[in-house]
């Protein structure tokens, strides 16, 4: 039966369940309790909160996340196709580089906006 073949993987899940809502319930019960007004304090970007959140932030926030998105999919693709170069051969190689291309230039996009200097 096709089912009984996913039961490891329910099995799985379930006991991985069972230990995360435990170790939750024990640090919850267990954990120390000391708050005080700097931890209560929100905290974003580095600076202290400030009057509206509706404020324009500066692009650079922006650009930086784009920056991590364009070096996060180049290592999560490289590294699979680099195991499997030998077996797809030509085709996939040439796909790749124009992969890279694409990333390339979105990395010279952001050097040019200056994403990449702080002030």
């Amino acid at each position: 039966m096709v089912l009984a073949e996913y039961l490891p993987i329910l099995l799985f899940l379930l006991v991985a369940a069972a230990v995360g809502g435990a170790l939750l319930f024990l640090g919850s019960l267990l954990g120390p309790r000391r708050p005080d007004a700097e931890k209560l304090s929100p905290y974003e970007c580095g600076f202290e909160a400030f009057e509206d959140a509706r404020l324009k932030f500066d692009v650079r926030f922006y650009l930086v996340a784009i920056l991590f998105i364009i070096f996060d999919l180049e290592i999560a693709f490289l590294f699979p196709w680099a195991v499997v170069l030998r077996e797809v051969g030509w085709p996939a190689f040439v796909a790749m580089l124009i992969f890279l291309g694409i990333l390339v230039v979105a990395f010279v996009y952001e050097w040019k906006k200056g994403a990449l200097e702080w002030e």
